[in-house]
């Protein structure tokens, strides 16, 4: 079974704004003329990247997994002022998943397969309530 990353997701309320703000950044990039590849860069180089391989990158929306993206790399380097950096490489696609509560945290953390939330199956029943209740009921342990 894969390993994945879990990290907080700052500065978007919702799995929508994850989205436009995904689809802004590779919007932007085609306009320069980069390739069009979705990323998020980070401080710390996972040590265990080759049991990541497979994995996906778990997003925390508002307190709770909402989200995941399929992890495509992992990329070290070193930023224009020498610093070491990586370059998480991710598919664009967002997987939604079975809310999970999680307290606040600093960077990302490795996360086991068995601890990760399930994706959401499409066309669920109560799929479409509301943010708040959800989360209440995840909070329970009852989504």
């Amino acid at each position: 079974m894969p390993l994945h990353l879990i990290k907080l997701c700052v500065g978007c309320d919702s799995i929508e704004d994850l989205a436009e703000w995904i689809e802004q950044r590779i919007r932007e990039k085609k306009r320069k003329g980069e390739r069009p590849v979705h990323n998020h860069i980070t401080r710390m180089v996972p040590k265990r990247t080759a049991d990541l391989k497979g994995g996906s990158l778990y997003w925390v929306i508002k307190g709770t997994v909402q989200v995941r993206q399929k992890l495509l790399g992992v990329e070290p380097f070193t930023d224009k002022e020498g610093i070491g950096r990586c370059r998480l490489v991710l598919d664009p696609k967002l997987v939604r998943t079975e809310w999970q509560p999680r307290r606040p945290f600093q960077g990302w953390r490795y996360l086991e397969a068995d601890d990760a939330p399930r994706d959401l199956k499409k066309g669920r029943a109560g799929d479409d309530l509301p943010p708040e209740l959800t989360a209440a009921l995840a909070e329970m342990g009852l989504r």
